[in-house]
């Protein structure tokens, strides 16, 4: 049964036998509402009952049904619409962050430098020191750092840093010593070690050639891990996110979430991807059959997330032609297609969805190619909704092919904007232009295109996904008329993608993404109209409440929010 029709079908029968569901437990009235379904354009308040919309209409037929036991919520003028959606995000990755050395937007590696020693001041001598978010396209000279001013200024601290996209560290002398690194360290495949003109490692390892210095790191504790969730859940909330979509957890990690959401503690919804390597690794990952709606609808897992290639920045993501700025190479392929396809396989025969990061062109390439093979082997009555998560880089040709093999793109706009000063360096401009980041192109097509923030690799709130989906611009709003403007969204593209494409590629739009009767009630108050404002007031709009199925679970502290 359709579960849409199945929870109108349940609330008639409610009406019809007085079981209450005809009065509700919180209405919302002066909004300017937005529910994201096109039935309900002139609606400014919504009723809520057992959790799930019961109505939504003018203020004067959803106050008819409140009674002594309703809270009535003033909007007060705030725009109100179904939560975020945040579809590739790093959950407890995103809590880690914010108790490590902050790198993000250090303009030199002096800079970077004087933060990790700022937080290293009183720690003891041999205990190791992480950060995160270095990015030498920032720096003058964009080049790789060199380990050798970093282990100059921690001689007895091991060091890692982690460039922002997570697909590179740099480690001091002393890591690299317990990592037992020298000029015959053998490189696995997918990952390269950068080298000095005398073959010295430089302290900067690449996609999986991190391995051979993470192993050696110690591990967190569950307690700190447990800690890191919920200081995710905690700024998520205040961002308006009431659903992430995790792109890759492990058994292990989900064994915390159950037992934080058994004691209460976590309240937003998962939408949880297996991490996977290998077809081994996948056939015990799918070993239990998938997990969908634990927790009253909170806790979904019934995906495979697998790495295609590396990243642009760090120049690992694969091309069909060389990097512009680097002769000869064309990135790195971490998965070869034959893994691909077996992992694929094995996802489509027990019900999960297959997650695949590709970014360079040649990644995108493969991983269509053998889902389309996989397709006409493995034909199902219903669409997999098999996704590829960034799709940064695409060649025009294979652009239609996504909407044709009913691919979704899992997009991050704030990469496009982050991204672009050097973009064309990597790539050429005629390249770019093209296939860079091609919402337009892909949404012409007929794709659907999910949104996200891909954090802590950018910062969490959806404003800033917003703002670069429609103005393709930096927050100085250069260049003028977006970096190959073309490729925008209109505004209301861009909510869809943070709302209902996001809840379809979870499997969830019956139940999520728009302010329908019969769906779960997670919605948020903003203080800015996100479809009328000027563009450069989405980064500085502010959540309100957020609510998830009809409980407020945040309210925003700021007084003049309140007005």
């Amino acid at each position: 049964m359709n579960m849409k029709f199945a929870w109108t079908l349940i609330f008639a029968i409610n009406l019809a036998s007085g079981l209450g569901a005809q009065s509700a437990d919180i209405i919302v009235v002066g909004a300017q509402l937005e529910t994201m379904d096109p039935r309900y354009p002139q609606a400014n308040a919504i009723a809520v009952a057992h959790g799930r919309i019961l109505k939504v209409g003018s203020a004067q037929e959803i106050r008819k049904l409140a009674n002594a036991k309703t809270r009535i919520v003033a909007a007060k003028g705030a725009f109100v619409m179904p939560g975020f959606i945040d579809s590739h995000a790093h959950f407890r990755g995103i809590g880690s962050s914010l108790r490590r050395v902050r790198l993000n937007g250090a303009a030199s590696f002096q800079e970077v430098i004087r933060r990790v020693r700022k937080a290293a001041e009183k720690r003891p001598e041999g205990q190791w020191i992480t950060g995160r978010g270095w990015d030498q396209n920032l720096w003058k000279n964009k080049e790789f750092p060199h380990h050798q001013a970093l282990s100059l200024a921690f001689p007895h601290h091991p060091v890692v840093l982690t460039r922002v996209d997570g697909h590179a560290l740099l480690a001091n002398a002393a890591a690299m010593k317990l990592a037992r690194i020298s000029e015959n360290t053998v490189v696995p495949a997918g990952g390269e070690i950068i080298r000095d003109k005398s073959g010295a490692a430089t302290g900067v390892f690449v996609d999986t050639a991190e391995s051979l210095i993470m192993r050696v790191v110690p591990a967190d504790s569950a307690s700190t891990q447990k800690a890191d969730m919920l200081a995710a859940q905690k700024l998520s909330l205040s961002l308006g996110i009431t659903t992430m979509h995790d792109a890759g957890m492990s058994r292990h990690q989900i064994e915390l979430l159950d037992g934080l959401y058994k004691s209460g503690k976590l309240l937003m919804r998962l939408y949880v991807m297996l991490g996977v390597e290998s077809a081994k690794q996948a056939q015990l990952a799918t070993s239990i059959p998938p997990r969908i709606g634990d927790f009253d609808g909170r806790l979904t897992i019934r995906a495979l997330k697998i790495y295609a290639d590396g990243a642009l920045g760090s120049r690992g993501a694969a091309l069909l032609n060389e990097y512009a700025d680097r002769h000869g190479h064309k990135g790195l392929l971490i998965t070869q297609e034959d893994t691909l396809a077996a992992i694929s396989r094995t996802a489509l025969a027990r019900g999960y969805q297959a997650c695949v990061h590709a970014i360079g062109d040649r990644a995108n390439r493969t991983v269509l190619d053998t889902w389309e093979k996989l397709f006409v082997e493995m034909p199902t009555r219903l669409a997999p909704r098999f996704r590829i998560e960034h799709a940064q880089i695409l060649h025009q040709d294979d652009i239609p092919r996504f909407a044709t093999l009913g691919v979704i793109a899992s997009m991050q706009a704030v990469h496009c904007t982050s991204d672009m000063a050097w973009v064309a360096a990597r790539i050429t401009k005629n390249r770019a232009e093209v296939g860079a980041y091609a919402w337009r192109s892909l949404l012409d097509a007929g794709t659907v295109v999910c949104n996200g923030t891909d954090a802590p690799v950018e910062n969490l709130t959806p404003f800033a996904g917003l703002y670069a989906s429609v103005t393709r611009m930096d927050s100085n709003g250069q260049p003028q008329g977006g970096w190959f403007g073309k490729q925008s969204m209109t505004r209301r593209e861009a909510l869809y993608s943070y709302t209902m494409a996001g809840a379809y590629a979870g499997f969830e739009e019956n139940s999520l993404g728009s302010l329908s009767p019969g769906k779960r009630a997670d919605f948020i108050l903003v203080d800015t109209n996100l479809l009328t404002c000027p563009s450069a007031d989405l980064l500085k709009a502010k959540v309100r409440a957020t609510f998830i199925g009809g409980e407020e679970v945040y309210r925003s502290r700021d007084k003049k929010e309140q007005k």
